[in-house]
This record gives structure tokens, sequence and C-alpha cells, in this order.
């Protein structure tokens, strides 16, 4: 659905430009953008993709002086987006939000693709998307992955992931590998029905975003006990990081993110400067509540950061996925 602006915000937009708004920094090149941007977000309304596309689209919005249109296209996960922004002019007027599934994981969960991740894509910023802790129901006696493990040998265990070939799947396998457990993944359509069954003891544990399953932590009812990457989340400053309790596997190593993309062949100083709004939007008062809100520590990145990021971590994303022999959709 097309998010059509109003006479009142097309004003309010129109007038950014002349304003101190959100972002105070000289104004763009007259070249671009000369009509509405469009922005295309691969996922529902409601989630953090869509979410940061609607309010980093309001600071691309008041920084060129342009309204900012966002447009939910779902399914195939975010192939149906991607086929329709590679094939848009490559102007800087045609947007996309996405997620690393559809830039990366796409290439090994599918026989054939509408798009290639790969060539058909200007990059333009990166957007963390956050830790995604380990959390177990509160029955499980278990305050930590080596005591989980344990539980695991003495009881069967299952652990709920939001879809098959997700950061939660590879989690699952990563830890039956470093504990030579035989855990069962069970796999969910997203986070909500997964978390609601953690809660509910179904399954005993799963991996996902804090904010998602914030309600149980504050509720008691499950607890994290570990999270990915090298650092602790500021969220849950006392829960160890896997590597910190010896889980060393590169699948907790591994950055999901949410990111910014163009057309093919747009003019390179179109991604500079769409880059650069980017990285200072990131900076403000209203994204910074929503990255605290979602337990995320780091905001946009700029597109040589994004660059570099697919080059060294592209590969190993790859490989995890294909190490959970799925066969190809």
């Amino acid at each position: 659905m097309i998010v059509r602006a109003t006479r009142r915000e097309v004003l309010r937009f129109g007038s950014a430009a002349a304003s101190v708004g959100l972002l105070a920094a000289p104004a763009l090149a007259q070249s671009w953008p000369s009509k509405p941007i469009r922005i295309i977000c691969g996922y529902p309304a409601g989630g953090l993709t869509d979410t940061f596309a609607r309010a980093y689209g309001e600071a691309i919005a008041q920084k060129t002086g342009q309204p900012a249109f966002v447009e939910n296209k779902a399914g195939a996960s975010g192939a149906i987006a991607a086929e329709q922004v590679k094939n848009a002019p490559p102007d800087g007027h045609t947007l996309m939000w996405t997620i690393s599934t559809t830039m990366i994981m796409n290439k090994v969960l599918f026989k054939k693709l509408p798009y290639d991740p790969d060539k058909d894509f200007a990059l333009i910023s990166w957007m963390d998307a956050g830790h995604l802790p380990f959390i177990v129901n509160a029955k499980v006696p278990a305050k930590d992955l080596a005591e989980f493990a344990a539980y695991a040998r003495a009881n069967k265990a299952s652990i709920g992931t939001y879809g098959a070939g997700s950061y939660s799947h590879v989690a699952v396998e990563a830890l039956n590998r470093n504990y030579k457990l035989a855990m069962q993944a069970v796999h969910y359509r997203g986070e909500a029905p997964m978390w609601q069954d953690v809660g509910a003891g179904a399954v005993q544990a799963g991996s996902g975003s804090y904010a998602a399953a914030s309600g149980l932590l504050q509720s008691g009812s499950a607890r994290a006990i570990a999270v990915p990457t090298r650092t602790r989340m500021k969220k849950l400053p006392d829960v160890p990081t896997f590597y910190e309790q010896g889980v060393t596997d590169r699948a907790f190593l591994v950055q999901g993110f949410i990111c910014l993309v163009g057309p093919a062949g747009m003019p390179k100083d179109v991604v500079q400067k769409l880059s650069d709004i980017m990285v200072e939007a990131g900076k403000s008062e209203r994204i910074q509540k929503i990255l605290d809100t979602f337990g995320i520590d780091t905001p946009a990145q700029d597109h040589v950061f994004f660059a570099k990021f697919m080059a060294e971590q592209g590969p190993v994303w790859i490989d995890l996925v294909k190490s959970l022999n799925l066969e190809p959709q």
C-alpha cells in the first residue's frame, strides 16, 4: 500500500529544506531530487524494517524538500520488492529498504531469483538489525549456555526459529555443532508466534530481536542467557556473549542488517548524498529513541562501510546457510 502524503505533509516537507530541520547541512544539488521519492519496503508495515524506512524516509524528505512515500511490497523474502527496484530508473527517485536475507541468504534459499543481489543494486547505507539474544523459557533450569546444553542432553529440547534459513535457524545448528547435540529447530512464520510458544513452554528457547521478546523478559516468563557478537548489549548488560561463554562459532559473530539500496547505475553523487543523509539522520533524537526501543546500539553507516561489510561478511553468511543443507525453493 502506498502511503500518500496529505496537503499539510507536502507543505511541511516542502518548507523543511528552508528551515533548520532534522539535518542542518548545505542544500543538495538542484538536479536531484526533482520529484517525490518512492521508498519500497520489502517487509510488512509495523516491523523494524518498515519503522526504519519511515523514520529515515522522513529525514530524506526533510533534507531534500521532496515528499518520500513508503510502499510496502512484502513477500518471497523481499524478492518482490527487489525485482521492482531492480527495474526502476536509476535516478535516485526509487529506493528500497530491505534486510540481509534479501541481499545475501536468498542466493542459497531460492533456486532462481528475479534479481541479482550482487549486480542489480547500488549500496547506500547499512543499519544494524540489533543483537538477537538467545532466550529460554523461565522454567528451563539454565542460566547460561553450558547449563542449557546439559539440560538438552537430559531432556528433549526444541528451539524456535522465525523461519527456515534465518539467523535463528543457523543458531540452532551452530549450538548443536558446538555441544554435539540434536536439538530440534521448530520453524515459525515470524517472531510473534515463536515467542508466544517460548513463553508458553511449547518450545524451550528461541533467538530473535530484543524488542519482540521484551514482553517475555519483562514479565519474567523467559530469560536471556547469551547474546551474539563480541560485545554485550546495552539493554542486557549482565548477559554474556556466546563468545564469552566459549562458543566461538562464526555464526555468533556475524551481524544481520537492514539496508537502503537503489537500482544499479545510480549516479555516484546521489548515492553519496543519500549516504550522508542517512548517517546524519542516525544521530537525530527521533532515530536514537527508535534504536533504544529495539535494543540496537549502532545507527546507520555509510555506503563505504556497507560495501566493505558485504565483501567481508557476505561469504560467511552464504557458507552458514549452505551448512543447513536446505532444499532451495
